[in-house]
C-alpha cells in the first residue's frame, strides 16, 4: 500500500502549474541564507577580520593622544573639545568604513578568480536580493568592528566616548557602512584580480578617509582646503559620527545625511544595472 499523501493532502505551496513561479515575491530564504553564509565567512576568521582592526584602531588613538598631549583641545562647531574625546568617534566609523569595503570588495572578486561566481549567479535570487545579502553582510562585519572599537575607547583612561545621540551614531554608521559596502560590491564586478580590489582601496578609499577630518577639524584648513574636504562624501560621515558622541558638528547634520542618502542611492542603482546586466560577471 502506498505511503504516499492522497493529491489533496499536498500543500498548495508544493504543488503550482507549470510556468508558475514558486517563489512569488522575496525569497527570504534564499536571501537569509547569502546573508549568514556572508556572516560566517568572516567569523570565521574575526580574529583578523574584527579584533585585529579593533587593535590597530585603538594604537592610533594611542599614538595620537600621545604625540598631541594629553591635555590638546580641538575647536569643533564654536565649542572646544579634548583631542582624544574628538579623534575618538572618527577612528570608530573610520574602522568601520574599511572593513565594510573590505568584505564587500572580496565576495564578488573571489567567486571570479577561484571560478565559483556560479555559486552567486545561479541560485533563485533576485538583483536586489543578491545585492541586499552582500551589502548586509558587510555592514554586518562594520558594526561589529565599530562595537569592538568603542568598548576598547569604553575603558581606555582618559577618553570619554559615552553616546550624545544613539540614533545619529546608528544613522551614520548605516550611511557610511552601506557607502562603502556599495563601493565595495561595485569594485568586486570591476575588478578581475586582487591587486585592482587593493588599488581601489590604497588609492581611494584610503586618503578619502584620512583627508576627512578624521585627525583634524577642518574649520582649522585654509577656505580653500576647507572646500575641498566638503566635496569629500567622508567628511560628512565622519562629522555626523562625531555629533553622536559629542553633540557637535563641522558641518551641518541633516545636509550630510542627504548627501550620503543621496549617494548611497545613486551607487545602489549603479551596482544594481550592473548586476543585473552581468558586466564582467558572465563574460
Amino acid at each position: 500500500m502506498s505511503s504516499q499523501p492522497p493529491i489533496g493532502d499536498i500543500p498548495s505551496s508544493v504543488m503550482n502549474a507549470p510556468g508558475v513561479p514558486v517563489i512569488r515575491n522575496v525569497n527570504w530564504g534564499g536571501l537569509r541564507t547569502l546573508y549568514i553564509k556572508e556572516v560566517r565567512r568572516f567569523f570565521k576568521v574575526q580574529l583578523q577580520t574584527i579584533w585585529a582592526p579593533a587593535i590597530q584602531t585603538l594604537l592610533y588613538l594611542i599614538v595620537f593622544t600621545v604625540a598631541m598631549g594629553g591635555r590638546s583641545a580641538v575647536h569643533v562647531g564654536g565649542e572646544t573639545v579634548a583631542f582624544a574625546d574628538f579623534l575618538a568617534p572618527g577612528l570608530i566609523v573610520m574602522g568601520m568604513l574599511t572593513n565594510a569595503f573590505a568584505n564587500a570588495s572580496f565576495s564578488l572578486l573571489v567567486g571570479k578568480i577561484q571560478g565559483t561566481i556560479v555559486d552567486y549567479l545561479m541560485p533563485p535570487l533576485s538583483t536586489a536580493e543578491l545585492l541586499t545579502a552582500l551589502v548586509g553582510g558587510a555592514v554586518t562585519r562594520a558594526f561589529c568592528v565599530g562595537f569592538a572599537v568603542w568598548l576598547a575607547m569604553l575603558v581606555w583612561p582618559g577618553v570619554h566616548v559615552l553616546p550624545h545621540n544613539p540614533l545619529a551614531i546608528l544613522w551614520f554608521g548605516l550611511l557610511g557602512s552601506v557607502f562603502l559596502a556599495l563601493l565595495g560590491v561595485l569594485t568586486s564586478i570591476w575588478a578581475e584580480k586582487f591587486d585592482h580590489a587593493a588599488a581601489v582601496s590604497n588609492f581611494v578609499v584610503g586618503p578619502l578617509t584620512l583627508l576627512s577630518g578624521t585627525f583634524y577639524s577642518v574649520d582649522r584648513l585654509s577656505p580653500t582646503f576647507q572646500a575641498i574636504s566638503h566635496a569629500n562624501p567622508f567628511f560628512y560621515i565622519i562629522s555626523g559620527f562625531r555629533y553622536g558622541f559629542l553633540g557637535v558638528a563641522d558641518s551641518p547634520v541633516w545636509i550630510g545625511s542627504l548627501v550620503i542618502l543621496a549617494i548611497d542611492v545613486v551607487l545602489g542603482v549603479i551596482c544594481y544595472a550592473l548586476l543585473k546586466g552581468g558586466w564582467r560577471l558572465k563574460n
